[in-house]
C-alpha cells in the first residue's frame, strides 16, 4: 500500500485528499487530508469518487479519427498528421477566425490547459473565442474590471471573519463555493454563528444553505439588481453610507445615489416579491453590524441584469465600510500573480459578426455560437477546437447549437470522454487522468477566502502524454511548424517568455507546468518557490487575507470607479423595466447537486446513485393550477424548445418558479459514457433561450426563463 496527498482537482473547494493505491497501483481509498493546511481533512462526495474516474472503463486511452461515420483508435502522430492535413488549409483559404475555440470548465481546474491553452489560443488568433464563463460568471469579470480596472480583482467573502453574511442566488452548501474557494462551506458558515453573527439568504428555493441560514427571502428570480438598488436607496436614505478609508480612493459616489433614487423599497417590492420593510430592515442590519458582506453569485450573473447586480454587490459592500476590511469582501493575494503590465479593463474590440455582441476579456458569447456557423459569408466559422468542454449540453439553446455542429468542415475535442459534444468530433486527444498529471490551482488561489497553495505532483505515471503536450504540439500545427513541431523547443519559449515578463532569468532544470508554476512563485509575494511547495505536501498558508487597495486598482484613475460607465448605461434598462406591470408567468431557474459539477461527472457511479434528481419542482399552488401530479410528466416549453420531465411537487420552491438541474441530458447517440446513459435526465439547455442576454457582459440567461409547463 502507498499514500498519496493530492489536491482535488473536481471543484473550487482544493481540499487536500488522501489516497491510498494498492500493489498494483489501484485506487482503494480516498479520504479527506487531515494535515492540509486548508480543509483540515474536509471531503465531498465529488473529492471521494477520484478513484471512480481514475479507473472508469469510458475514459478514453488513445486518440480516435473518425472514418466513415466511425470512430477508430489510432496512434498520435496518425492524429496529429490528420489534423495537419485538415485544419491549416481552412485558415490558409478562410482566415484565423474561421476557426472558432470552446474552452470548458474543467480545464480551469487543469493546470497544463490553463497554462498552454492560452499558447495555443494566442498562436491560433482567431476572435472566435468561448467559453464557459458566458453561461456563468462573466458579469463578475465586467463589473470588477470596470470597477477595479482589473477583471481578476474579485472580492471574496472573509468568511472567517465576517458576522453578517448576505449571499444572494448561491447556494455554497452544495456548490462548496464558487468565484470563492472555501473547503467546508458548513465549517465556516457555523462560524459566523459561533461568533454571534447572521447568515441572511436570498434565493427563489430554499435550498440547503438557506435552510441553514438564519432568514431566508424567497426572490422572484431576475429581480436582484432590484433588490440590491433598494438596498443601496436605504442607505443612502437613512444616511447609513459610510466607506472609512476607502472614502479617498472612491469616484462616482454621488452618480450612485442619484441612480438609487428610483429603486425605493415600496417601488421594487412588487417585483421582487419581499416585502418593503423587510427590504429596509436588511439594509439596517447589514450597515450596522460589526462587519458584513454581501455575496452573490450564480442566480445573480446568470440573470438579465447580471452585470447591474454583481456591480451593486460590490457598491453595497464599499457603502457599507466592508471592501478590502477584515470581515467583508477582500481581495486574497496569490502565491502565483499574474505577471507583465496590468492595463485598465476595456471591452468591444471587435464584435461578433452576425448579432454584433461586443467582446469581454478577449470572449464573445457562446450564445452567438451557432449562428456564426450557420450563417454563411466572411468569417464563417468552419471548425472548431473543443478543451474539455460539453457545449452541447451546457449552453442554451444547445439543440440547436448539436445541430450547427454538423455544419462543420472540421472539428477537435481535447477530452478523455466521447460526450455529447466530443462525439460530433473529427478527431479527439485524450488526455491522462487526474491522478496522472501535476495539479495547481492557479485560479482558484486568486479567490481563495484565505492565502494558501499547494502542488500536488503526479500520483502515477501516465501512458498518454500530458496535456501541456498536447497543447504544443496543437500551437506548432497552427503556427506553420507542421506535425513534427519539438515540443520542447516550444516549451522552452513560452518559459523564456513568462520569465521575461516576471524579470527573472529562464530555468532549465524542469518542463511545462512546473517550470512555469515555478517561476511565476519566484515573482510572487511570498518568496517562495516551487521546491518549497514540493517540500510541503499538505500545503503552505500564508495567512488571512490582508487589505490591498491601494495596490490592487489598475483603473485609468487609479481610483475605485464606483459609478463604472459601461455599466451605468446599462441602468436605464432596469428603470424600464422597473415601470411595466409585474409579468406573473411562470419562470424556469436552475439548480445545483452536492455531487455534481455541470456535465463532466455523471459517467461516475458514485455520484449518480439514488432517486432521479433531475425533476421539474413545482410548488403546490402552481402544480394544482395546472394539473400536475406528484411523480407524472411535465412538458416545459419556451421560445428555444421544449422538453418533458418528472414532476416534484415542493413547498422549497416559489410559487411561479420551476427549476429543472443543470448540465443533464445523456441521451444522445454516439456518446459512450454508459453510466450517464442509464442516468440520463433532461438537458435543461433545451428550452434556455440562446437570444436572451445580460446586455453588457453577454452571458445567457439561464435564471428566469419564461416558460410554458403543463401535463405531458
Amino acid at each position: 500500500m502507498t499514500t498519496a496527498h493530492v489536491t482535488c482537482p473536481l471543484c473550487e473547494a482544493t481540499c487536500g485528499l488522501e489516497v491510498t493505491l494498492d500493489e498494483n497501483q489501484q485506487v482503494t481509498r480516498v479520504q479527506g487530508d487531515d494535515q492540509d493546511v486548508f480543509s483540515k481533512g474536509y471531503i465531498c462526495p465529488k473529492g471521494a469518487s477520484l478513484g471512480a474516474l481514475h479507473h472508469d472503463p469510458d475514459r478514453l486511452t488513445a486518440p480516435l479519427l473518425k472514418r466513415d461515420g466511425e470512430f477508430v483508435e489510432v496512434s498520435w502522430q496518425e492524429a496529429y498528421d490528420e489534423i495537419a492535413r485538415r485544419l491549416p488549409p481552412i485558415i490558409e483559404e478562410h482566415g484565423r477566425d474561421a476557426v472558432a475555440v470552446y474552452a470548458g470548465n474543467p480545464g480551469v481546474h487543469n493546470i497544463a490547459l490553463t497554462l498552454y491553452g492560452r499558447v495555443l489560443y494566442k498562436a491560433l488568433g482567431t476572435k472566435n473565442f468561448y467559453s464557459a464563463t458566458s453561461v456563468d460568471q462573466m458579469p463578475k469579470h465586467y463589473s470588477s474590471g470596470t470597477m477595479f480596472g482589473d477583471p481578476l480583482a474579485i472580492p471574496v467573502p472573509d468568511l472567517d471573519r465576517t458576522k453578517h453574511l448576505l449571499v444572494l442566488g448561491a447556494n455554497p452548501l452544495v456548490s462548496n463555493g464558487s468565484l470563492m474557494t472555501a473547503p467546508d462551506i458548513r465549517g465556516r458558515l457555523r462560524g459566523i454563528r459561533d461568533r454571534g453573527g447572521k447568515i441572511v439568504v436570498v434565493d427563489p428555493r430554499r435550498t440547503r444553505t438557506a435552510a441553514f441560514a438564519d432568514e431566508h427571502h424567497p426572490i422572484r428570480p431576475g429581480t436582484d439588481a432590484f433588490l440590491l438598488f433598494a438596498l443601496v436607496n436605504v442607505l443612502f436614505e437613512e444616511n447609513r453610507v459610510a466607506p472609512g478609508r476607502l472614502a479617498e480612493h472612491l469616484d462616482g459616489l454621488d452618480d450612485v445615489r442619484e441612480l438609487a433614487r428610483p429603486f425605493t423599497p415600496e417601488a421594487v417590492a412588487p417585483r421582487t416579491g419581499i416585502d418593503a420593510a423587510e427590504i429596509r430592515r436588511m439594509a439596517r442590519e447589514l450597515a450596522d453590524a460589526e462587519n458584513a458582506v454581501v455575496y452573490g453569485r450564480i442566480g445573480t450573473t446568470t440573470q438579465t441584469f447580471g452585470t447591474i447586480a454583481s456591480w451593486l454587490v460590490d457598491v453595497l459592500n464599499v457603502l457599507t465600510g466592508n471592501l478590502d476590511e477584515p470581515g467583508g469582501a477582500m481581495f486574497p493575494l496569490a502565491a502565483c500573480q499574474p505577471t507583465g503590465n496590468r492595463r485598465p479593463f476595456a471591452v468591444g474590440r471587435w464584435r461578433s459578426r452576425v448579432r454584433g455582441y461586443p467582446e469581454v476579456v478577449g470572449e464573445l458569447p457562446v450564445a452567438t455560437l451557432a449562428d456564426e456557423i450557420e450563417t454563411p459569408g466572411e468569417g464563417q466559422v468552419r471548425a472548431l477546437i473543443t478543451v474539455s468542454g460539453n457545449p452541447c449540453l451546457s449552453t442554451p439553446n444547445a439543440g440547436r447549437l448539436s445541430q450547427a455542429l454538423g455544419n462543420l468542415d472540421f472539428m477537435i475535442s481535447v477530452d478523455v470522454y466521447l460526450n455529447e459534444t466530443s462525439r460530433q468530433a473529427d478527431v479527439v486527444l485524450p488526455g491522462p487522468s487526474p491522478l496522472e498529471r501535476p495539479h495547481f490551482d492557479l485560479a482558484f488561489y486568486q479567490l481563495s477566502v484565505r492565502n494558501v497553495a499547494n502542488w500536488t505532483p503526479a500520483t502515477l505515471p501516465s501512458a498518454l502524454p500530458q496535456e501541456w503536450e498536447t497543447m504544443l504540439r496543437l500551437t506548432g500545427i497552427v503556427a506553420g511548424q507542421g506535425p513534427e513541431a519539438e515540443v520542447a523547443a516550444l516549451d522552452d519559449f513560452v518559459a523564456a517568455d513568462v520569465a521575461r515578463r516576471a524579470g527573472l532569468e529562464v530555468t532549465h532544470d524542469r518542463t511545462g507546468p512546473a517550470r512555469l508554476v515555478d517561476l511565476m512563485l519566484r515573482a510572487g509575494p511570498y518568496d517562495v518557490t516551487l521546491a518549497d511547495l514540493e517540500a510541503a505536501p499538505h500545503g503552505m498558508d500564508f495567512g488571512p487575507l490582508k487589505p490591498r487597495i491601494p495596490e490592487v486598482l489598475c483603473t485609468a484613475s487609479g481610483r475605485i470607479e464606483l459609478a463604472p460607465e459601461p455599466v451605468v448605461k446599462d441602468v436605464p434598462r432596469l428603470r424600464e423595466e422597473l415601470a411595466k406591470p409585474v409579468d406573473d408567468g411562470l419562470v424556469l431557474i436552475g439548480r445545483r447537486h452536492l455531487s455534481s459539477n455541470n456535465s463532466w461527472m455523471h459517467n461516475l457511479a458514485p455520484l449518480v446513485r439514488g432517486g432521479n434528481r433531475c425533476t421539474v419542482q413545482v410548488h403546490p399552488a402552481d402544480a394544482a393550477r395546472l394539473g400536475l401530479t406528484d411523480g407524472g410528466l411535465a412538458a416545459v416549453t419556451s421560445r428555444a424548445g421544449k422538453l418533458e420531465a418528472p414532476v416534484e411537487i415542493t413547498d422549497k420552491i416559489r410559487q411561479g418558479v420551476i427549476s429543472i438541474p443543470h448540465g443533464w441530458g445523456h441521451d444522445v447517440d454516439g456518446a459512450r459514457t454508459r453510466v450517464a446513459r442509464a442516468n440520463p435526465g433532461v438537458n435543461s439547455n433545451l428550452v434556455a433561450d440562446e437570444t436572451l442576454l445580460d446586455v453588457p457582459s453577454g452571458t445567457s440567461v439561464l435564471n428566469g426563463i419564461p416558460v410554458e409547463v403543463a401535463p405531458a
